[in-house]
């Protein structure tokens, strides 16, 4: 039975608001946000999911309100934790040539992929069949699409990575992904 994912990569955060937690979108990443009620206003949804982090809740709350369902939050979704110098030049390129690598304090890919995957068969389980919309981040996804995708790299990650918000969606049958489609982005600048 298939079942459709709507991944939906936050918008536009305030790069400057120290707590990634509760960071939220600037003015300009909640009106973009506007994009992603667009694209699901006519559309049948079933289910809501998503990080708990408050950019990622704020960009699909109008959607999820307009079709009167609750945001279910798994802490599993959230964001890769970013330790010292996690984004600087060539660090990206090393973590995703090698998912168990990380920065000190930081998380590896591999570790974002075991949770994220963990949740989401969990979510595919319960809803078989539905449609469901899961409020993501760049990485956090990147690693899912991985699983899935496993020629998923470093080059597709960066040509992602300014792309807030993002939706793709995922047809699978099971766990076997039958299909995977960009609906939109707006592309803005990645300043992590």
């Amino acid at each position: 039975m298939l079942t459709k994912v709507y991944f939906v990569r936050h918008a536009q955060p305030k790069h400057d608001h120290v707590d990634d937690r509760t960071r939220p979108l600037t003015e300009e990443g909640l009106a973009d946000s506007e994009m992603v009620y667009e694209f699901f206003k006519d559309k049948s949804i079933d289910v809501f999911y998503c990080s708990p982090y408050k950019r990622s809740v704020d960009t699909i709350k109008k959607t999820a309100e307009y079709f009167n369902k609750t945001i279910n939050l798994d802490e599993r979704l959230r964001e890769r934790k970013v330790g010292k110098d996690g984004n600087v030049h060539g660090m990206f390129e090393k973590r995703w040539s090698d998912h168990d690598f990380h920065e000190d304090g930081g998380e590896s890919i591999a570790a974002v992929q075991k949770r994220n995957i963990e949740v989401f068969k969990e979510i595919l389980k319960n809803n078989e069949g539905k449609n469901i919309v899961v409020g993501t981040h760049g990485t956090a996804l990147s690693s899912i699409i991985n699983y899935y995708k496993p020629e998923f790299g470093c080059n597709d990650f960066l040509r992602i990575i300014d792309w807030m918000p993002y939706i793709l969606e995922m047809d699978i049958d099971r766990d076997k992904l039958i299909s995977m489609t960009e609906h939109g982005h707006i592309e803005k600048v990645f300043n992590g």
